[in-house]
């Protein structure tokens, strides 16, 4: 799905300064809206976070931020709330896509990967970043990135389509991956249509990744897709099939769905499923470790709302299983004042979820009973 521009300075207050205060959040934000299971809190961990999308956390206290604006943030924290945010880049194009490796943060824009080398000892005067490549397509439509390392050690990039429906050249609608000098591009994936969120299972290290479904097809049809790509070189269906079983009405007489790698899990048709991450703490009760949380970023042009949540995906074997709702309250009757983009487990087991509708990083921990 392609998703209308974020508001995100539309909550802003000028009361709030550039420092995070946790009174000045709790005002404006209405986090005890959101619902969660028996046992969980949310809070306030960050605001004044203009645009948040990506999240990564670093090797010491310091989560970084990307945008689909033109920033990029470092957002230091101590215990459970950001003390500062840092503007360490700005003028990018889309930098939505950020990775960390060696103490470099990776930075994806539209059409290039950057790197800002030894960043969390420079934050207060942040290097001039590297060019690793530039060879990526220009097309602003779906060209945002989400990007990660693979447990390969290969940088993984998917490229979306630069359209809602079309049949894509061979360097549109796939997901990419390459060393992290740049070199030795490969294609991983195709029939992927837009994927802004994957991750790799901790037992098995094989991909899974999120993909929004085309639009205009109704509001109830296709599903979002949950997507699990335990080799290179699958198909995914896109622009032929979509969810696994719907032959799309332009396309689909050119190919079967058969043909193609079903989904793992159908999200609902909308919904925006964007980052995920397997739960790797141990704050969570037992059975949520190596669940897969997903953030759902919501509709955008259906009749009636629908995502704006976190969702509970729970693998065994290989497979995708029982689907539930984690966490929701970003959408209160029809209106919408926050939209999850991304998850990150922390070092402690709690999880951060970050909302470019807000400008705000939310971070949910489990008490107990």
């Amino acid at each position: 799905m392609a998703t209308n521009p974020p508001r995100h300075l539309r909550l802003a207050t000028l009361a709030c300064s550039a420092f995070l205060a946790s009174s000045c959040a709790a005002q404006r934000l209405p986090v005890e809206q959101i619902k969660l299971p028996p046992g969980f809190e949310i809070n306030v961990f960050a605001d004044k976070v203009p645009n948040a999308r990506s999240l990564a956390h670093g090797q010491g206290q310091v989560v970084f931020v990307s945008t689909r604006s033109d920033r990029v943030y470092a957002v230091r924290y101590e215990g459970t709330k950001a003390t500062r945010v840092i503007v360490i880049a700005s003028g990018l194009n889309a930098p939505n896509g950020i990775a960390l490796r060696d103490g470099a943060l990776y930075v994806a824009e539209v059409n290039r990967i950057l790197r800002f080398d030894d960043i969390e000892s420079r934050l207060d005067n942040p290097p001039r970043p590297v060019v690793v490549t530039e060879q990526f397509p220009s097309e602003g439509h779906h060209g945002w990135k989400f990007i990660r390392f693979g447990p390969d050690g290969w940088l993984y990039v998917p490229v979306g389509a630069p359209c809602n429906i079309c049949e894509p050249d061979n360097r549109h609608a796939l997901i990419s991956r390459i060393r992290p000098d740049g070199s030795g591009y490969e294609v991983f994936a195709r029939g992927v249509r837009n994927s802004v969120g994957f991750d790799w299972d901790p037992q098995t290290k094989e991909l899974w990744f999120t993909d929004n479904g085309r639009d205009m097809l109704g509001d109830d049809l296709p599903a979002d897709e949950l997507n699990h790509a335990p080799q290179p070189g699958q198909h995914f269906g896109y622009p032929y099939c979509h969810q696994g079983d719907v032959a799309d009405p332009q396309f689909g007489g050119k190919r079967a769905c058969s043909e193609f790698a079903p989904p793992a899990a159908k999200l609902g048709p909308h919904v925006a499923a964007l980052g995920m991450r397997f739960y790797t703490g141990s704050q969570f009760p037992p059975e949520y470790r190596n669940s897969i949380f997903i953030a759902e970023h919501g509709s955008w042009n259906r009749s009636e709302r629908i995502g704006y949540r976190i969702v509970r995906v729970v693998v065994e074997g290989g497979k995708a299983g029982k689907q539930e709702v984690f966490a929701e309250g970003w959408l209160q009757g029809g209106k919408v004042w926050g939209r999850p983009v991304d998850v990150e487990v922390m070092p402690d087991g709690s999880l951060l979820v970050s909302d470019d509708e807000a400008g705000a990083i939310y971070r949910i921990a489990y008490r107990g009973p």
